[in-house]
């Protein structure tokens, strides 16, 4: 390669991840947005409902965001089969095929342990009238599960295909169906009945219904996209490539699971410091929530591109994919760090009002978080990102293991000791989730940097192949 023309493929290669980035890092942030909708509704009903929809949204949540992960997997398949040899209309209408097949199969599994959940929340000491109340809610709220994941699926699909902006109009349409719907059936507007928190579930429902829908109509409508028949043959079988998606996606959900129980399990920690700790707790991992939808959007796209110069032999678009998108991932996150540093009021204003005296004790706590937060904003960046690299070669269970030791040892140790054993307290419990995310950004950037003696990297192709 010629040194004027290395630059331009790598002008050229940060184009084509921002190109794929925004709009997925757009369709995240819509996404929270989607989940606000229905507290803002919910709220309105009272404490209990508010406390009880809180639990269920957690043990769905968890398990949705779980299961997104491990369909998601069909993003580097996709890619790679691209990268490969596109069109490649075959390959990937089977790989999306049995990732549909892998979201019905995990999803069925993943509400039979949603319609348990009532038992588990007393089995932890929840109040059994809010525990009732969410079992109730948990009941509608379940059959979400499918539909909701089936749309990720298609929204990885299109995203490989190169049409990220359609997920980013169709979770906008979504917040607005979501938000109809908790209209009209929570408290019984536009003819439906009012039917309080189980209405809530209804809208949910509706919103995951209709957002597969549309991404089931826009596939059909685009050229390029209906090309790929993905939806033909649904009955057959392709049992090789389900089970290349299950081991590739299994360690991904796990990760997840990993990485989601450590913020989980700190609330709890929160909790038994002090409530307003806790309170401050909620608030700046929202806005820290909020900023990583970005790099998150970054990571995606990165799986999608180090995924197609994987699949085409090509070690060097390999490194420009990865390198480019670990540079703007973390340049996002070095303004998100200034800015909760130099402007925490700002941020929290989004949440309470940071001058109201009733407020102080919170801000002022918060404040001191999001000090921390500012701090591990890099490492977040750098650790998402490189996982979504690592995907893109398909290497998903050393990273699994990776994050798993960096979120429970380090990080979940220094949480508990410094929180509960060391004046520290609140600000102890957020520099040991650092803590985890420093080893977790450290240990997975070696890794990515380390790909070619790791044995991750395809041959080149050789100029017969070319």
């Amino acid at each position: 390669m010629s040194a004027a023309r290395a630059p331009s493929l790598w002008r050229g290669e940060f184009a084509a991840t921002l190109r794929l980035a925004g709009p997925l890092a757009a369709a995240n942030l819509l996404q929270m947005l989607t989940y606000a909708v229905d507290v803002i509704f919910i709220a309105r009903l009272g404490e209990d409902e508010l406390a009880a929809s809180a639990l269920a949204v957690a043990i769905f949540g968890l398990l949705n965001w779980t299961l997104t992960g491990l369909t998601g997997a069909v993003s580097a398949v996709a890619a790679a089969e691209l990268g490969a040899r596109a069109p490649a209309l075959r390959p990937v209408r089977r790989s999306v095929r049995m990732a549909l097949w892998l979201t019905v199969v995990s999803s069925a599994l993943a509400m039979v342990l949603c319609a348990l959940s009532e038992s588990f929340m007393l089995a932890t000491g929840q109040v059994p009238r809010i525990a009732a109340l969410a079992g109730l809610y948990m009941d509608l709220l379940l059959w979400a599960m499918i539909p909701s994941v089936a749309a990720g699926v298609l929204r990885s699909f299109v995203s490989t295909l190169g049409r990220p902006l359609l997920a980013t109009l169709i979770t906008a349409g979504g917040i607005g169906v979501n938000a109809l719907g908790n209209y009209a059936f929570v408290f019984g507007n536009l003819g439906a009945p009012a039917l309080g928190l189980q209405g809530a579930a209804i809208a949910t429902i509706i919103t995951a219904l209709v957002t597969f829908a549309a991404y089931v109509v826009a596939i059909r409508l685009d050229p390029l996209l209906h090309r790929y028949h993905i939806f033909g043959y649904f009955w057959r079988p392709d049992w090789p490539r389900f089970m290349e998606l299950a081991r590739i996606g299994l360690p991904i959900a796990l990760t997840v699971m990993a990485e989601a129980g450590i913020f989980g399990t700190a609330a709890f920690l929160m909790g038994r410091i002090g409530a307003v700790e806790l309170a401050a707790h909620t608030v700046a991992l929202q806005i820290a929530s909020l900023a990583f939808q970005v790099p998150f959007g970054v990571s995606q796209a990165a799986t999608i591109r180090v995924g197609y110069f994987h699949g085409a032999r090509d070690p060097a678009g390999v490194a420009r994919a990865g390198w480019a998108a670990v540079t703007l991932g973390t340049g996002f996150m070095v303004f998100t760090a200034l800015l909760m540093l130099l402007a925490p009021d700002l941020l929290l204003a989004i949440y309470i009002d940071p001058e109201d005296a009733a407020n102080a004790a919170l801000a002022a706590l918060a404040i001191r978080y999001l000090m921390v937060a500012s701090a591990f904003q890099l490492f977040d960046g750098v650790q998402v990102v490189a996982a979504g690299a690592l995907r893109g070669l398909k290497d998903t269970r050393i990273p699994m293991w990776i994050a798993v030791f960096s979120y429970w040892v380090p990080g979940f140790g220094l949480a508990v000791w410094l929180g509960l054993y060391s004046p520290l307290e609140g600000v102890g419990v957020w520099l040991g989730l650092a803590a985890g995310l420093v080893f977790a950004a450290a240990l997975l950037l070696l890794r990515w940097h380390w790909r070619e003696r790791l044995g991750l990297l395809p041959q080149a192709r050789t100029a017969d192949e070319k």
